[in-house]
């Protein structure tokens, strides 16, 4: 199983087998582009963020808020900047262990606090700590090992050879949280803020200035309150002093302590708004002193049998003896991305394929054990791997070789022959195709009609939904309850920004086969439903900029408008059968709305500009929206 870094074959330096050598310098050119644009850490992440359960919500009964960005930005973040992916590894498993954690090292060990968490008094504490930490483990075991570990909860694994001691020595690794194992009640700034400690706080220099300065005088007023109540005391129990002069002291006092209480009062709201504007992350903690760890017999958290230590599956290599000290998660992270790992590097170059590619080297990119699909080219998958490493886990670099080799650059156009030999590709004799995921549909589309905001990072946003979704999974106790859309750029932000409530995730993706993110995802199903050509023809925002398209589009030249129109969205110019077809639909389109007026006041609403006639705009958007719609605008080919 071990990978084979030595006798590597020499980088290929020529890549294309069908482009002329410009052609192929200005397609590298292009490669590299792409690889450092922002955009390229917002595409890849979005994966990881599937693996990982990344969501804005607790998920369980009430399905509070919880604010987890600063970690989805930090993701973004790793990739854009080409973290070395065994520190991508070690940072989110034990990114807080670090002799002087940075930020960044810390916010990345919120990975161990993506699991759902159930809210206080649903059930014992016990019950809860044992269901985060399994999920915990089964994450790690899907994400790095590409392995079913949690068949082993109840028993030893059915297929791989994990046993249920096995799975347990590895649940003794992240059972050591210093945290309560539910939420933290339902009042205060945290729960608004949709934090759990422990966390970390990133003010700016001002709100950190601010926040000084409010706690200095909340604390000045504090200790002016009781010098006041002390001195109102001291009068009115000295006998030495005459009662009405103790009377006037104490109304005096009292009117001063009114005052200040009004103040502090004052201070401290202002103190708490300035906190709810703070960007806060959630990270993992060790306790000081270790919890022990059982195996539960039959995966009951109240049923436990032997007291076990930490350590590794036997089937994997041996992770080193550190004397004097138990092992940690560092210890952990640091075995997982060792040169003898056969897992790691297998499992991250199989899903990077898949991403590229549709599937993976190893269809089950979830499941490579034994009851997971054989890898199709395993000595290209051992090639990749070895390659990975060598390159000291260089993703960029992985994710170029894969795009600039010949394989990728086929076209999938073939011969029926191939098509019913190999349906799936796996041969990978043509070119992938495969539809696309939601969020590059829906940011397509705003990026062509030319609404997309490139605004990054941030708390998530919230675009237009139909009303009353999230009432029918939300108790009237849920935080929040209500779905607020945004307004503004925030509705235009790409979809990796998108508010992601577990009970109710955005319907722009789950129909297009997004998870809901309860658990650890390694690979979308794709469906091909009504609903999803439904949802892309009415879609209100697709609709919306397919209006705003046409106006913009309408201030072209004509001649050749309808072709760049086609162009823009698809990436290539029209046959004369496709031009027809849609020069004669605009027709038709302009015909029906010149004839129908209200249909045309009621498409266009509020959209005119005053240059253009209303039926024209309506006409326009409709060709837009319906190029939108074709095969070839939302599928890889």
């Amino acid at each position: 199983l071990s990978l084979d870094l030595t006798g590597l074959p020499p980088r290929r330096e020529e890549y294309t087998h069908f482009l002329s050598d410009s052609s192929a310098r200005a397609y590298e050119r292009a490669v590299d582009r792409l690889l450092a644009s922002p955009r390229f850490g917002e595409h890849l992440g979005r994966h990881w963020l599937d693996l990982v359960r990344f969501a804005d919500t607790n998920g369980i009964h009430h399905d509070h808020f919880r604010d987890l960005s600063p970690y989805r930005d930090w993701v973004i973040r790793a990739f854009n900047e080409n973290l070395p992916y065994d520190d991508f590894v070690r940072y989110q498993l034990a990114g807080d262990l670090y002799e002087i954690p940075t930020n960044d090292q810390l916010t990345a060990s919120g990975f161990n606090r993506l699991h759902m968490i159930i809210d206080r008094g649903t059930m014992l504490p016990e019950e809860s700590l044992a269901r985060n930490v399994i999920d915990r483990v089964t994450s790690v075991g899907t994400a790095f090992m590409g392995l079913t570990v949690g068949c082993a909860v109840c028993h030893d694994h059915k297929y791989d050879p994990i046993s249920s001691k096995e799975f347990y020595q590895l649940y003794a690794f992240f059972n050591n949280i210093d945290a309560t194992p539910e939420t933290g009640g339902r009042s205060g700034n945290d729960f608004k803020r949709g934090l759990q400690q422990p966390y970390i706080e990133f003010p700016s220099p001002e709100q950190a200035s601010a926040r000084n300065e409010l706690q200095t005088n909340v604390a000045k007023i504090q200790k002016q309150l009781l010098e006041l109540k002390a001195t109102v005391g001291k009068a009115s129990n000295d006998k030495a002093v005459d009662e009405n002069v103790a009377g006037k002291i104490a109304a005096e006092a009292q009117q001063k302590i009114k005052q200040l209480e009004s103040e502090g009062n004052t201070l401290r709201i202002e103190l708490s708004e300035l906190e709810m504007l703070i960007p806060a992350a959630m990270i993992m903690k060790e306790r000081s002193e270790l919890r022990p760890a059982h195996i539960m017999l039959r995966g009951a958290y109240d049923d436990l049998g032997e007291q076990v230590d930490r350590a590794t599956p036997a089937f994997l290599p041996p992770m080193p003896e550190i004397a004097g000290r138990a092992k940690s998660r560092m210890d952990l992270a640091n075995w997982f991305v060792s040169d003898e790992h056969p897992l790691t590097a297998r499992v991250a170059v199989n899903r990077f394929w898949q991403q590229l590619f549709g599937v993976g080297i190893v269809k089950t990119s979830e499941d490579i054990g034994a009851q997971g699909e054989w890898p199709s080219h395993p000595d290209l998958l051992n090639y990749l791997a070895a390659r990975f490493v060598a390159s000291d886990w260089d993703v960029k670099s992985l994710l170029k070789e894969m795009v600039m080799s010949k394989t990728y650059q086929q076209s999938s156009d073939a011969a029926p022959e191939q098509f019913k030999s190999d349906p799936e590709n796996r041969l990978l004799a043509r070119g992938s195709r495969f539809r696309l995921d939601a969020e590059v549909i829906r940011d397509q589309i705003l990026a062509t009609s030319g609404v997309l905001s490139n605004k990054m990072g941030g708390r998530s946003v919230k675009p237009p939904q139909p009303a009353g979704l999230w009432k029918s999974v939300s108790l009237p106790s849920s935080y929040p309850s209500r779905y607020v859309a945004d307004s503004g750029d925030q509705v235009v932000r790409r979809s990796v920004y998108t508010f992601w409530k577990r009970g109710m995730p955005p319907p722009q993706m789950t129909i297009l086969n997004a998870p809901t993110r309860e658990d650890c995802t390694a690979r979308r199903e794709r469906t091909n439903t009504p609903l999803q050509a439904l949802l892309l023809m009415n879609e209100e925002q697709y609709l919306k900029a397919s209006l705003e398209f046409a106006i913009r589009a309408l201030d072209w030249k004509e001649e050749g408008r309808l072709a760049a129109v086609y162009e823009t969205i698809t990436g290539r110019v029209p046959d004369a059968q496709e031009f027809e077809i849609l020069q004669k639909a605009l027709k038709d389109f302009e015909v029906l709305y010149r004839s129908h007026p209200e249909l045309t006041a009621a498409f266009v609403n509020q959209e005119l500009d005053g240059t253009h006639q209303s039926q024209v705009i309506a006409a326009w958007a409709m060709i837009i929206n319906t190029i939108y719609n074709l095969d070839i605008t939302k599928t890889r080919s």
